[in-house]
């Protein structure tokens, strides 16, 4: 099992009389990609920050391979911090900039240059050394910042909405970027955004939180695939969520008819939200379907169509490379799998 390089325990923080952490429980590992996901307001930031030393929990330990060190100032800890407004010194070239805690460190030139030409060969940046920072594009910037953060070799790597300044193209670049970059360097990244699809093609774990909490935390597949409750389904991805009613193990009904399922566990009769992914809906002829219903709007997304089909009372989103025409009267099949059965919110 990979080595744990930090564990938060219990860590709560208020801020004038408002809970913005409640209770955070969370273990990171070596040479782990973990992302921090939530909506704006969730806590991850703050989780971040609580990490680099930036703030002090109002409650609770943060422990660096079993060692406490939730008083220990940022500067004294074994981890970096990339932040999104990139805070480069504009009146050093990007040598200088890179070089920066190495002077402070008062490191022989020799080996501050060696370090320098590592990491600008690292983030691509090979003959910019001097540059002024204020004619470098976002993602140059960037870059820099990423490699100034990284020439210290800080033993975990934080970036805080590093991305979100730049425009999709080069934001999605960045991400192959900076995934390269750590599998070469073999650190650990802990990593923040609002951006679903960001942390599901970046990361390693994933951490969703929501009003202080963390919901769930798991590998992409399995946020993506098995969402704990329909605050995670909703968030991650698009998802048709339903109220329903387990009758007995394997067997739920919504919409007006019992499905076989593959869910267990809960109380007879018991109120659920039933949570299907638009592209697990088949569409069928009317007659074959377990659902009959008409195309009420069709968008084209691309890769596929975006369909609503009203059915049974409910306004289903359905995915498919298959178009069906406003108006057309159609089947919807799910099979037992891709149905996913959640607690309601609040319950026990």
């Amino acid at each position: 099992m990979s080595e744990e390089v930090i564990r938060l325990v219990d860590i709560a923080k208020t801020f004038d009389g408002e809970e913005v952490l409640n209770k955070i429980n969370l273990y990171i590992l070596k040479n782990e990609f973990l992302t921090l996901l939530g909506p704006s307001g969730c806590g991850k930031t703050t989780t971040l920050r609580i990490i680099g030393g930036f703030e002090e929990p109002t409650s609770g330990k943060v422990l660096f391979k079993g060692e406490d060190i939730t008083h220990l100032p940022a500067f004294k800890r074994k981890v970096n911090t990339v932040f999104q407004r990139y805070a480069l010194f504009p009146h050093m070239n990007v040598f200088e900039n890179i070089a920066f805690g190495l002077e402070i460190k008062k490191l022989d030139r020799k080996v501050i240059e060696q370090k320098v030409k590592e990491m600008l060969a690292l983030v691509n940046l090979s003959g910019y050394e001097k540059r002024s920072v204020n004619s470098l594009s976002g993602g140059q910037q960037q870059r820099v910042a990423i490699a100034r953060a990284l020439v210290n070799e800080p033993e975990v790597l934080l970036l805080d909405e590093p991305l979100g300044a730049l425009d999709l193209k080069l934001r999605k670049e960045m991400q192959l970027e900076l995934k390269s970059i750590q599998k070469r360097l073999g650190i650990t990244f802990v990593y923040v955004t609002h951006d679903q699809e960001e942390a599901l093609t970046m990361s390693d774990t994933i951490v969703v939180m929501n009003e202080g909490k963390i919901q769930q935390v798991g590998t992409p597949i399995d946020i993506y695939n098995e969402p704990k409750n329909a605050f995670v389904a909703a968030f991650i991805g698009e998802s048709n969520i339903v109220d329903g009613v387990m009758l007995k193990d394997y067997l739920v009904n919504f919409a007006g008819r019992d499905f076989p399922c593959v869910d267990k566990g809960f109380a007879g009769n018991e109120s659920v939200d039933v949570v299907i992914r638009p592209e697990d809906i088949k569409i069928v002829s009317y007659e074959d379907g377990m659902l009959k219903g008409e195309v009420q709007s069709v968008i084209f997304k691309g890769v596929h169509y975006e369909m609503v089909v009203a059915s049974a009372g409910i306004r289903w989103i359905v995915h498919s490379t298959v178009m069906e025409p406003p108006g057309s009267q159609v089947g919807l099949n799910i099979h037992p799998p891709d149905i996913h059965i959640m607690k309601k919110v609040g319950s026990s």
